[in-house]
């Protein structure tokens, strides 16, 4: 989706305390949620609703997409970028990997590249990104909006389009990088349940929205309706570090503002598994596995703490 129609920002709480979550034209129809608000967990087979491609129209965006990347490519913001990652991020990613040579991409909720422009900038950044760090492997690419025409040009730029809607619960049982920039709330706590154990949360890289303007939305929104899908995000924020990256230019704002690289590490001892996370509007109580290690009732921050688990989160800070 485009990032001017999928972000929710701190503006979009109403004067009833609820978010206003504003879906892309084409995508509307197509999306289906519960009265939760929570999307559907059922995996399910999917192809484009319109079957027929059009050589001109592929023809055109390819076109496009190759001047994006090209454009990024020469960018003061991509050589900070990628200048930043070297220096500071690529060895958490190597600690993610351990053994592992390559960590595939996943790339969920992408958004119309023939329609925005902001998914273009995207997804050329995931690119280049394959390009120039040999860790990043092979990239899949899903949003249930993708029309024949854009999963024809993603795989002539060398993706692969899912056929089956995961609803964004993939679990990382190897190292894995979900690209999710300007993702709903929802899709992220649906890839956090899913992983919701430590030997799976060990193998993530995300890079998407901050979790921090999540908890600084529930705390300006105490009573919308969507903060009951959001256990799972305010949990992770209890354990996320921050830091910051440079840019100089606004011109990638729309397409990367308030996103972060998060990873997520820990040190090779026993640990006890998460199985529960209830959340209410005014409360998170985290419910932990029997462990021989620690007590019960310590926190969820303070026991990953002790064990060595951290989060790293690499803001990009474009204004």
């Amino acid at each position: 989706m485009a990032a001017s129609e999928k972000t929710l920002t701190i503006d979009n709480c109403t004067k009833n305390d609820s978010w206003t979550v504003v879906l892309p034209r084409r995508g509307r129809q197509r999306r289906k949620a519960t009265k939760s608000g929570v999307l559907e967990e059922k995996q399910e087979p999917w192809s484009p609703t319109d079957s027929q491609t059009d050589p001109s129209i592929e023809a055109t965006l390819l076109q496009k997409m190759q001047r994006c990347i090209n454009r990024i490519e020469s960018s003061e913001f991509y050589r900070t970028f990628r200048d930043q990652i070297q220096t500071s991020v690529v060895d958490y990613f190597n600690r993610v990997l351990g053994s592992e040579m390559k960590m595939p991409m996943i790339i969920y909720g992408i958004g119309s590249i023939e329609l925005y422009e902001p998914p273009r900038l995207q997804l050329s950044l995931a690119i280049l990104m394959r390009r120039d760090f040999s860790l990043i492997g092979n990239i899949e690419v899903f949003d249930p909006i993708l029309s024949a025409s854009e999963s024809r040009v993603l795989e002539a730029l060398g993706c692969s389009v899912m056929s089956i809607n995961e609803h964004g619960r993939r679990e990382a049982v190897k190292p894995t990088m979900f690209f999710m920039p300007h993702c709903e709330a929802e899709l992220y706590n649906n890839l956090l349940q899913a992983n919701w154990k430590l030997n799976l949360l060990k193998n993530m890289v995300l890079f998407g929205n901050s979790f921090e303007t999540y908890e600084q939305h529930m705390s300006l929104c105490k009573n919308s309706p969507i903060l009951g899908s959001m256990g799972h995000i305010l949990a992770a924020r209890g354990f996320t570090n921050e830091f910051g990256i440079q840019t100089v230019s606004d011109d990638y704002y729309n397409a990367f503002h308030d996103s972060k690289i998060q990873i997520l590490l820990k040190k090779k001892i026993e640990i006890p598994s998460l199985v529960d996370v209830h959340f209410s509007r005014h409360s998170l109580v985290h419910t932990l596995a029997p462990a021989r290690l620690h007590s019960h009732t310590r926190s969820l921050s303070s026991l990953l703490s002790s064990l060595g688990v951290f989060m790293l989160c690499t803001t990009f800070a474009l204004r």
